[in-house]
């Protein structure tokens, strides 16, 4: 039980379900206030009866600005802002030379999330803690997948730098990197069931064991990088993968 979060003021985006969702309901568990924002309710209406009030929800996409200004306009009526997690994402599978793929995805997965950082930074508390995501994929590679591992990528060395410029801020900023989650991004890449299936038994294979992560386990990693236990941890990328990239 993180004691921090009680009463404390979180804002969460891609927050309907996967990673996302996980996150909000830990949050929620360990007594936060969450406004979350995705483009589709998803399952956060059965959170939201668990919680009550302590949920908001906002319609929104991070790829628009008018959006952001929206959650931020939210954001300003719950007081200052305690702890973000920038988590929209997507990935889509394309051919390594579509430089198109890589403006879609860096749209949502890099752009997006700095955006609502800009959005949400004059309403952060100090001390506040900030949390990206990244992908573990940033430490090797996967066929398919250049446009995502490069977004994300680009968002992880901007987080280091952020992290020095506004430390000073008393914004304290880190990533998280899951490895391979059983979220709906999974199932989104666009491959056939058949094939699917057989990429996901080769990827368990790498697992140290032998399965994939739960998004609760990286929500709860995310969870810890927010919290006071790890307040002298700046800047730094947390790898959570089974193991994938030891091998």
């Amino acid at each position: 039980m993180f004691h921090e979060f009680e009463n404390r003021v979180a804002v969460v985006t891609g927050a309907s379900s996967g990673i996302g969702l996980e996150t909000t309901r830990r949050l929620l568990e360990n007594g936060a206030r969450v406004l979350a924002m995705s483009r589709t309710l998803g399952e956060l209406d059965r959170v939201q009866s668990q919680h009550g009030e302590r949920l908001i929800w906002m319609a929104g996409d991070v790829t628009q600005r008018a959006h952001l200004e929206a959650l931020a306009a939210q954001a300003r009526q719950l007081g200052p802002v305690d702890f973000l997690v920038p988590n929209a994402g997507i990935a889509q599978l394309a051919d390594g030379m579509e430089t198109a793929a890589f403006e879609r995805q860096a749209a949502v997965n890099a752009t997006g999330a700095l955006n609502t950082l800009s959005a949400i930074r004059p309403l952060l508390a100090k001390p506040a803690s900030v949390v990206f995501i990244g992908t573990f994929l940033s430490q090797t590679t996967f066929p398919g997948l250049a446009a995502y591992i490069a977004s994300k990528a680009a968002l992880k060395t901007y987080a280091k730098t952020l992290a020095v410029e506004l430390a000073a801020q008393q914004i304290r900023i880190n990533v998280v990197s899951p490895g391979p989650t059983a979220t709906p991004i999974w199932s989104s890449l666009g491959l056939p069931d058949e094939t699917l299936s057989e990429v996901a038994g080769r990827v368990s294979q790498r697992l140290l064991p032998g399965r994939f992560l739960e998004p609760a386990e990286i929500a709860d990693a995310i969870l810890f990088l927010l919290s006071n236990a790890a307040r002298g941890i700046y800047g730094q990328d947390l790898v959570v993968d089974n193991g994938y990239t030891l091998q």
